[in-house]
């Protein structure tokens, strides 16, 4: 019978500890201490946002709570620790995704605040949000809709706004904006939809559609729609080619070609 992720992380902590017996009493607080994912998540992302204002005792019940009372969160999770694990050419597996990535730990103190959002606990979403910006330099408004499987590469300096949407399976590098073109109100931020590839830099602006499965260059700023399976570069951004796969965000070329197989 195959190992759920939770136990293929513990049986990897095992074997680093027994590598590396110096890390053994940090493997055994942060994963080896706990009895499921959650709960060892609850406690990292605690650790790493508590503050004098935030103590970590008190952020590790509202992770607990959060992660407790929307089944969904669960399954996020693992698909998002999946995607690092087999995207990222550097990840020494789920283990090295769960304790190392911040991209990974700022995308799930940010489902908390999302959580605390959406019913109807603002203020405390938006001192999470404010804490997630702070240390770990990704700031995504709570009211955000983010799928499953994503994976926020390097992460430092991604801004999600409010009304934006990123769907199942979306690969985003360092430094992308998914912003606003303004002061305008009410829905006025991107819609990424399954498969995409946003590469660093990118700066995305207003109540727009990049379509399934698509690409974004580097540096790009893309103002206006993008069809699906589309390659798009330059300021303001235009159609240079088209995508030859599925999704992108899974094979992670950042050139200019079709991302053939």
């Amino acid at each position: 019978m195959s190992l759920s992720l939770w136990e293929q992380i513990q049986q990897e902590t095992r074997a680093i500890a027994d590598a590396e017996p110096v890390l053994t009493s940090f493997l055994q607080v942060t994963i080896l201490g706990h009895s499921s994912l959650l709960a060892a998540l609850s406690f990292l992302l605690a650790k790493k946002l508590g503050g004098e204002i935030t103590p970590a005792l008190m952020l590790q019940e509202v992770f607990d709570e959060a992660f407790s009372s929307d089944p969904i969160i669960e399954d996020q999770v693992n698909g998002d620790i999946c995607a690092i694990n087999t995207r990222d050419s550097a990840c020494q597996g789920p283990s090295s995704a769960f304790l190392y990535y911040k991209g990974f730990h700022a995308l799930q103190a940010w489902r908390a605040a999302h959580w605390l959002w959406i019913t109807g606990r603002k203020p405390l979403a938006q001192v999470l949000q404010n804490r997630i910006s702070v240390v770990f330099g990704v700031d995504i408004h709570p009211a955000a809709v983010i799928g499953k499987g994503i994976m926020f590469d390097h992460a430092t300096g991604i801004v999600i706004g409010e009304t934006a949407v990123v769907e199942d399976c979306v690969s985003i590098l360092q430094s992308v904006t998914l912003g606003g073109t303004g002061k305008d109100s009410g829905d006025r931020h991107p819609k990424v939809r399954r498969g995409v590839l946003i590469g660093p830099g990118a700066k995305i602006l207003g109540n727009i559609e990049i379509g399934e499965g698509s690409k974004i260059a580097a540096a790009s700023v893309v103002l206006k729609d993008i069809p699906p399976h589309s390659i798009v570069a330059g300021v303001p951004a235009t159609i240079v080619g088209t995508v030859n796969i599925e999704s992108p965000a899974e094979q992670m070329d950042q050139g200019l070609n079709g991302c053939n197989n």
